[in-house]
């Protein structure tokens, strides 16, 4: 797994939880306390150690963790570059969820060995969707439901999601758009902030 992503695993734990915890957690999966680096290639099995290693410590489930760790990506304030670029998506929710597919691919511009889940969404009706996550991460769709329901809040509409189960093909992670203009929303200026 590419060390961007590592690292973003690496950040969530440090912020949220403390340097403490991240020490603890790199040293249980067998990782040196400073961590990743942004730009080097890491074995999956690494990845999954240190979730697990962090799980066990935090006493919470690797599904929990993981959905955590996508409304970290999104809310946290050190990452609005990332809210960001998500929402060049499209203007409103709906838009952004038919933009998931190209996101992979709009990721490799930048970072051409950078390897996102491969998402594809199927609109069953206007206001409910199946998005289908494959990725080698084990649970990379719970970090996907995470994201989702982090940038459904930032555009202001009201969702319902939930992942829906692990199949050969991937996760699958049910959309129910309740109300697309629920609320006002998080700002957002195409500009950025001068």
């Amino acid at each position: 797994m590419h060390g961007l992503l590592n690292r973003s695993i690496q950040g969530f734990l440090r912020r949220t939880y403390g340097e403490a915890v991240w020490h603890d957690v790199a040293a249980r999966a067998g990782l040196g306390p400073d961590g990743f680096e942004a730009m080097l290639d890491y074995d999956d099995n690494l990845t999954d150690r240190v979730i697990n290693a962090a799980a066990l410590r935090l006493d919470r489930p690797r599904d929990a963790l993981l959905e955590d760790l996508g409304t970290y990506l999104v809310s946290h304030p050190d990452l609005e570059r990332l809210r960001r670029l998500l929402r060049f998506g499209g203007t409103g929710f709906v838009d952004f969820l038919h933009s998931l597919d190209e996101l992979p691919d709009r990721a490799r511009m930048a970072l051409p060995e950078l390897e996102l889940p491969e998402l594809d969404l199927n609109e069953q009706r206007p206001d409910r969707f199946r998005l289908m996550c494959k990725s080698p991460l084990i649970g990379a769709g719970h970090v996907i439901l995470g994201l989702l329901r982090a940038m459904a809040d930032d555009y202001g509409s009201l969702a319902v999601l939930e992942h829906e189960g692990s199949w050969p093909e991937g996760e699958i992670i049910r959309i129910d758009l309740l109300d697309p203009r629920f609320s006002e929303g998080r700002r957002f200026d195409l500009a950025g902030v001068a």
